[in-house]
């Protein structure tokens, strides 16, 4: 497979997993979703698992759609993102929360790992 495909295949399927990540936040997964949001966020923790949603929504479409010369920029601020929800997987952790299956300290660590992956994800799919 080429490789400009493979990035096509890679940042679609990142742009459709976003969107349903945020669709699940809107519905069916926000409970869970609320075990992730750390305690010193100042907003109300549904509120900040609906605007995340939305943005999610909103990012996962960018990646998706964006023209070529907007995929670099769009990569570059879903990289933020995941970086920037990365202290909600830590609380979950930290303070024990089950969610997602995530019941067990090995399974919540596991996740942790997950993260950077996601970063390398949006940024490599989005790349010239």
């Amino acid at each position: 497979m080429k490789d400009e495909t493979l990035k096509t295949v890679a940042r679609i399927a990142l742009g459709g997993a976003l969107i349903f990540a945020g669709i699940s936040h809107l519905s069916f997964s926000r409970r869970d979703f609320r075990a992730q949001v750390p305690d010193w966020v100042p907003l109300k923790k549904d509120d900040t698992v609906v605007y995340s949603g939305i943005v999610e929504i909103a990012l996962g479409s960018a990646i998706a759609l964006a023209p070529k010369k907007q995929r670099e920029t769009v990569g570059n601020i879903a990289a933020l993102f995941f970086t920037a929800v990365f202290p909600g997987n830590i609380a979950q952790f930290t303070h024990r929360r089950s969610a997602f299956g995530l019941n067990t300290d090995e399974k919540r660590f596991a996740r942790l790992l997950f993260q950077p992956a996601l970063v390398w994800w949006a940024w490599k799919s989005t790349r010239k």
